[in-house]
């Protein structure tokens, strides 16, 4: 779909005449300034409706996921979050000294909060499938391979694409399936969320999970992480290297030659780029959602941004108002300037999710969306061509509601009808005034 704006010249030299009949009126324009009125035109290929697509979510499980989402909340006067050891020293509680939830959400209880309602509105839209990383591990004292180990078959792979599935009702019910799966991870205990964040190799893996180049269906990952990429023990960098960005609390773990996060710990934002370029060129998509203060800050934003630039969905724009507070729109490209989900907490996930569920959404053949911007200043001001003929308004041709064009009846039917092989082209012009 394209649309394109131009004056009120271009309009009276070949796209309307001087006249837009609607029953058996003529509207005449008088001649006006032509930055006072402006044509828009909308023009769309129908190939007939789009399979509902597969999407792995590809959650980040490491131990930073325990970690509250808010340190800093206070509760009738009281530091929630805080606790204190036997010497009576103040510490924020964390993976091995796990928050109490209902006092104080940390970021896993936060992603469950809003995945659940996510999954439940959008499980018949999708086929979803689920996989965590790092691979799980129960191990009272894990090494460093361990805690660092990429999502693999087993485990990591909470619930397969459901290939066999396609009807609203059985995919609703999967997806209910998915949820459970995902809140059945427990935020304390042995099976909590640890480790590091292997992203790179998770990113391949989950590749091996759809179906590269697909013609019936898109194929998708949302990669759902909080923390920065690591644990690539073939990282080009290690911690003797300026180009080495460490990722952990403690710098010497990176910069020790024996140390098993020597290559482990340092930045693996290479590598995993080059694991979205590379799904992408097998027709696989990757969305980005980045969840906690290490990806809205430091090295985050960049590290995100790229691989958002990367997957093929990254947040795209016509305005600053698009990219909502505190970002700008990028006219150059057409992108925000920050080009991946970014949530702090239970609400924002959300509402990224459910931004992300309006564009899996498959498309409607029987619905042309218009921009406010490009709706017309009048009901009559509006012209619509199928296949190049014009096509009148009514009851079995099409209307114009608050969100663009939909047709009914007979005009819906032959849009549904079409095929890649044989498309119908829509074109919906409008003029409004500026």
């Amino acid at each position: 779909m394209r649309a394109k704006s131009t004056p009120l010249s271009a309009l009276l030299a070949g796209i309307l005449g001087v006249a837009v009949m609607a029953g058996c009126q003529t509207y005449d324009f008088e001649p006006v300034d032509p930055l006072a009125i402006a044509q828009t035109t909308v023009e769309s290929v129908i190939t007939a409706r789009k399979s509902k697509p597969d999407v792995m979510l590809l959650v980040d499980i490491s131990g930073s996921m325990t970690e509250p989402v808010n340190k800093d909340l206070v509760v009738n006067g009281q530091r929630v979050c805080d606790l204190k050891d036997e010497q009576g020293r103040t510490f924020t509680c964390a993976e091995d000294f796990p928050c109490d939830t209902s006092k104080c959400p940390t970021r896993w209880s936060e992603l469950q909060g809003a995945m659940g309602p996510f999954l439940s509105e959008s499980g018949k839209l999708v086929r979803f499938g689920l996989t965590t990383y790092p691979a799980p591990t129960t191990a009272t004292t894990p090494s460093a391979a361990q805690l660092c180990a990429a999502a693999t078959t087993g485990e990591s792979v909470r619930a397969v694409i459901p290939v066999d599935l396609d009807s609203d009702e059985d995919l609703q019910n999967y997806a209910l399936q998915v949820n459970a799966k995902l809140q059945a991870i427990p935020n304390a205990g042995a099976n909590r969320p640890k480790g590091g964040t292997p992203t790179s190799g998770s990113l391949k893996f989950a590749g091996t999970l759809l179906t590269p180049n697909s013609q019936d269906r898109d194929q998708i990952v949302i990669l759902l992480t909080d923390g920065l990429p690591n644990c690539n023990e073939f990282n080009e960098y290690n911690g003797s290297m300026p180009d080495c960005r460490c990722t952990l609390a403690s710098a010497s773990q990176c910069t020790v030659q024996q140390s098993p996060y020597y290559k482990r710990g340092c930045l693996d934002k290479n590598a995993s780029v080059a694991e979205v370029a590379a799904l992408k060129s097998n027709g696989i998509k990757t969305i980005v959602i980045g969840f906690g203060a290490e990806t809205s800050s430091g090295d985050g934003p960049a590290v995100l941004n790229e691989m958002a630039l990367t997957g093929g969905f990254a947040r795209d724009c016509k305005v600053d108002l698009d990219c909502g507070a505190g970002d700008t729109c990028n006219q150059n490209t057409g992108f925000c300037n920050r080009a991946f989900y970014q949530a702090a907490n239970r609400e924002e996930l959300a509402s990224a999710l459910k931004t992300i569920s309006e564009e899996l959404a498959t498309v409607d053949p029987c619905f042309i969306k218009l921009d406010p911007s490009q709706l017309p200043s009048d009901d009559q001001l509006i012209v619509v061509y199928i296949d190049g003929e014009r096509t009148l308004a009514g009851p079995d041709t099409w209307s114009l509601g608050e969100g663009g064009v939909t047709f009914t009846g007979s005009s819906c039917a032959k849009l549904e009808s079409s095929r890649p092989e044989d498309p119908i082209s829509v074109e919906v012009r409008a003029i409004r005034k500026l």
